[in-house]
C-alpha cells in the first residue's frame, strides 16, 4: 500500500486533498500556512484534518522504516525467502509486523534454543504430529549427552513446542482479543509501604480491581503512578482456563500421550511466554490510550489558556503578593516594558497597609496606570482587598491573574536575558502584568507542561506531549497573528516557517535597524529566504504600516488581487478596508485563477472588512465573594462565583477565591449524563457554583455547576 492510499484509508479524506497536502508538506510548508493559504489545493481541509495527514504520514514512514530494518536483519540471518519478504511488505500495522519477525528475533538463548542444540527438535515434531502412542519409548532414543533422561528429553521437546505456540500469530491474536475484551487490571498493596508518609494520597488504589477496557484514563494513570511510587503491584488478569482452552482447540487434535505432552507445553507457553508478553502489551496499549486522552485534555486546556482574553495595550501595575517577604510591585508601559519596581509590606508581620496604599496611589498616578494585575498565589485575597480600598483619581480596573508557571519563567534563561539586572521576584511580577496585557505573548515563554492545566502531564509519553503542545502553541500564535515590531523571540519562534534561529535574527535586525516599516523588509533579515517569507509573512503584523495590508492577514502574494479589486471599484486600497458596503457587493468570480479560487477570495474580503481583528475576547473584571477567605468560611448550599482553573476528564477545578480549588465532578456538571467535560465548561470560564460538600481535614471541596 502506498502512502496516499494508507492515509486515505485511515482518515477517509479526499484523495486529491491528501495528495496535494503531502506535496505541500514535502515542500517544507507548515500546517497553519497550508490550512489558511492553500485551500484550493487541499479542498478546504482545516488544521485538524491536515494534522491527521501529518500524523498518518509519520506512522506510515515509521512502519516502512521498521520493515526495511527487519528485511535487512532477515537477510543478514540468511532466512529471507520471497514468501517472507512479501508478508513483511504487505503488513500494514506494527503489531503484525513484529509477530512475523518474532521467530527470528532472538536477543538471548532460550530454553527452546538449548533443546534444539541438544537435538530434540525431531522429537518435538513427532509429538506435534500427534500420531505416536508410546512417546516415552521414542523419547528414550534422544537420551544422550546433555539429555540425561526421558523426562529431560520430553521437557526439552515441550520447550520447543511452547516456543512454536508462542510464535503463532493466530494464537497471539486470540489472546490479544481476550485481553482486549475481558482483561482486568488488579492491584495489590505492598504492605511494608502502606503506612509510609505519602501513602495516604494513593490509598484509593490499594487492592483495586477493574475492567481494563473500561477504566477511565485518569484512573489508569493514577494507578500506574502509584505503582511507580512503589505502593502497589499491578497485574493484568484474564480467565486462564478459557485462554488455555482456546489454544488447545487450535492445536490438540487427538487423545493420546502426544496430546498430554502438548497440553503441558500449552500451559508452559501461556504462563511463561504468551501471558507475560501480551498482558504487558495490553497494558502498554491501554497506557497509550490513556496518554492520548490526557494529552488531548491538556491540549484543549492549553489552547483555551493561550487564547485567553487580553486586556490589550494598557499601562499596568502588577503585584506578586506575599506576606513575610512583602508584595513585589512593578509598573509596565502599554507595550509591557518595565518602568519601575519596588516592594510594599501591607500584610503581617509588618502590616504597613497605610504605607502600601499611599505607595500604590502614587505609582498609579505617576505612571498613568489603567489596570492592576494581582497574582492569585499566597496573600492574593488580602492584597486584592487592600487594592479595592484605594480611591484612585482615575478609573482603574483590578484583575486577579493566574500565576501558574510564573516561577518557571522568572528563573528561566529567557527571563535572565530579558532582565539580567533584576531578581526572580521582579521578573515574576512582570510576567503577571504581561499576562493580563497579552496571555499568549507571555505564556509562550514557559514550557507548556509547566503551566499545570491538565492531568498527569508528567506521567504521559513526554515526546508525544511536547509534539502536541508545540502544535497547539503554533496554531494559537498563527491564528492570532504577531506584532512584528514588539514580539519577543519566544513568540516569533512559533510563527509559521520562522523557528528559533530566524526569530533571533529578526529581533537582532530590529534592534540594530529599528522597527520594520513593511513586510518586505523581512527579506533583509539574514538567512530569511523566500520560503520562510512565504510561510511566515502573512502571520506577522506591522501596525501603522505604509501599506495597510501589512497589518492584516492578507498574504503578500495576494496584494495584487486587492489592488486590482480596488482599481476596479475606483478606490484606494485604504478606502476598501472596513468598507462593508463596497466589499459585500463585489463579484469575486472574475478574480479567480488556476491557483486562487473563491475560498481564498472570500477570506480576503472577510479580512478587509475587519483587518487584524483579534479572535480573542477582551479581558473582563471578575470579583470573588469577599466574605469567603478560607475553607472554613464555606458552607453547604452556598452559591459562589468562581473561575475554572483546570479541566480534566473527570471534572473541572474552580478557583473560588481561597487557597483550595473546588472540584465539579463530571456528574455534577449537569442533571443529565455527561461524556465530555469540555462540552460543558472551559478553562478560565467565569461560573457560578454551588457548594455540595466541604472536607476541611482533607482540604477537599465538592461543587456543582449552577445554571
Amino acid at each position: 500500500m502506498q502512502l496516499i492510499n494508507y492515509i486515505v484509508s485511515s482518515t477517509n479524506l479526499p484523495e486529491v486533498g491528501v495528495k496535494n497536502t503531502i506535496n505541500l508538506l514535502n515542500d517544507a510548508c507548515t500546517v497553519p500556512f497550508i490550512s489558511r493559504y492553500r485551500k484550493e489545493a487541499t479542498g478546504n481541509l482545516d488544521e485538524v484534518q491536515i494534522g491527521d495527514i501529518v500524523k498518518y504520514k509519520e506512522l506510515f514512514e515509521a512502519l516502512e522504516k521498521r520493515k526495511a530494518a527487519i528485511l535487512k536483519a532477515l537477510e543478514e540471518q540468511d532466512v529471507l525467502t520471497s514468501e517472507l519478504e512479501q508478508k513483511v511488505n504487505e503488513t500494514q500495522d506494527i503489531t503484525t509486523l513484529e509477530d512475523i519477525y518474532l521467530p527470528y528475533k532472538k536477543s538471548r538463548k532460550t530454553k527452546a534454543d538449548i533443546a534444539k542444540a541438544n537435538g530434540l527438535e525431531p522429537l518435538a515434531k513427532i509429538i506435534m504430529s500427534q500420531n505416536a502412542h508410546d512417546i516415552e519409548s521414542i523419547a528414550y532414543k534422544y537420551v544422550k549427552d546433555a539429555v540425561g533422561s526421558v523426562d529431560d528429553a520430553l521437557e526439552g521437546a515441550r520447550h520447543i513446542i511452547a516456543e512454536w505456540i508462542n510464535e503463532r500469530t493466530d494464537i497471539r491474536n486470540n489472546i490479544r482479543y481476550q485481553l482486549e475484551r475481558f482483561a482486568t487490571i488488579a492491584t495489590k498493596v505492598v504492605k511494608k509501604k502502606a503506612d509510609e508518609e505519602g501513602a495516604q494520597k494513593f490509598r484509593d488504589y490499594f487492592d483495586w480491581s477493574e475492567s481494563l477496557s473500561r477504566i477511565p484514563s485518569h484512573r489508569l494513570l493514577a494507578i500506574l503512578r502509584t505503582e511507580n511510587e512503589g505502593f502497589i503491584r499491578v497485574k493484568i488478569e484474564i480467565d486462564d482456563e478459557r485462554a488455555l482452552d482456546k489454544i488447545a482447540q487450535r492445536i490438540i487434535k487427538s487423545d493420546n500421550a502426544c496430546s498430554d505432552q502438548i497440553e503441558i507445553a500449552i500451559k508452559d507457553a501461556y504462563k511463561r511466554l504468551l501471558l507475560p508478553s501480551l498482558s504487558n502489551e495490553a497494558l502498554q496499549n491501554a497506557k497509550e490510550k490513556a496518554d492520548e486522552a490526557a494529552i488531548t485534555v491538556f491540549a484543549k486546556n492549553l489552547k483555551q489558556l493561550l487564547l485567553g482574553s487580553p486586556l490589550g495595550e494598557k499601562r499596568v501595575l502588577a503585584i506578586d503578593p506575599g506576606f513575610r517577604t512583602g508584595c513585589k510591585v512593578v509598573c509596565l508601559d502599554a507595550q509591557g516594558q518595565l518602568k519601575h519596581n519596588e516592594t510594599i509590606y501591607p500584610h503581617a508581620p509588618k502590616n504597613d497597609s497605610a504605607g502600601a496604599i499611599k505607595k500604590i496611589s502614587t505609582l498609579a498616578e505617576a505612571y498613568k496606570i489603567e489596570a492592576i494585575a494581582i497574582g492569585n498565589g499566597t496573600a492574593s485575597r488580602e492584597t486584592e482587598s487592600l487594592i479595592r480600598r484605594i480611591r484612585f483619581k482615575n478609573d482603574i480596573q483590578v484583575f486577579v491573574v493566574s500565576e501558574a508557571g510564573a516561577s518557571i519563567y522568572s528563573a528561566s534563561k529567557i527571563a535572565r536575558e530579558e532582565f539580567p539586572n533584576y531578581d526572580v521576584t521582579v521578573r515574576g511580577a512582570v510576567s503577571i502584568g504581561r499576562r493580563l496585557q497579552d496571555p499568549l505573548a507571555e505564556l509562550v515563554k514557559i514550557d507548556a507542561k509547566s503551566i499545570g492545566v491538565g492531568q498527569y502531564q508528567h506521567d504521559v509519553d513526554q515526546t508525544k506531549l511536547k509534539t502536541e503542545l508545540d502544535t497547539v502553541v503554533e496554531s494559537c500564535v498563527n491564528a492570532v497573528g504577531v506584532n512584528l515590531n514588539t514580539a519577543s523571540k519566544s513568540l516569533l519562534s512559533y510563527v509559521s516557517g520562522i523557528g528559533p534561529k530566524l526569530a533571533e535574527n529578526i529581533v537582532n535586525y530590529r534592534d540594530e535597524h529599528g522597527a520594520f516599516s513593511s513586510r518586505t523588509d523581512l527579506k533583509k533579515v539574514p538567512r530569511l529566504g523566500d520560503k520562510a517569507f512565504e510561510q511566515g509573512s502573512a502571520f506577522l503584523r506591522i501596525k501603522e504600516a505604509k501599506n495597510p495590508l501589512d497589518d492584516s492577514a492578507v498574504h503578500p502574494e495576494s496584494y495584487g488581487i486587492v489592488k486590482a479589486i480596488a482599481k476596479n471599484e475606483g478606490k484606494r486600497v485604504s478606502e476598501l478596508i472596513g468598507n462593508s458596503a463596497v466589499l459585500n457587493g463585489i463579484d469575486l468570480k472574475p478574480y479567480c485563477t488556476d491557483t486562487v479560487g473563491l475560498p481564498t477570495l472570500k477570506d480576503i474580503i472577510k479580512e478587509l472588512e475587519k483587518p487584524g481583528l483579534d479572535i480573542r475576547e477582551q479581558a473582563k473584571v471578575f470579583t470573588f465573594n469577599q466574605n469567603i477567605k478560607t475553607i472554613n468560611d464555606l458552607q453547604e448550599g452556598q452559591l459562589l462565583p468562581g473561575i475554572v482553573n483546570n479541566v480534566t476528564n473527570f471534572g473541572a477545578f474552580v478557583d473560588i477565591g481561597i487557597k483550595e480549588s473546588g472540584l465539579i465532578h463530571i456528574s455534577n456538571l449537569s442533571d443529565g449524563f455527561v461524556s465530555d467535560v469540555s462540552a460543558y465548561i472551559s478553562l478560565h470560564e467565569q461560573v457560578i457554583v454551588k457548594v455540595l460538600e466541604v472536607d476541611v481535614p482533607r482540604k477537599r471541596i465538592q461543587l456543582k455547576l449552577h445554571k
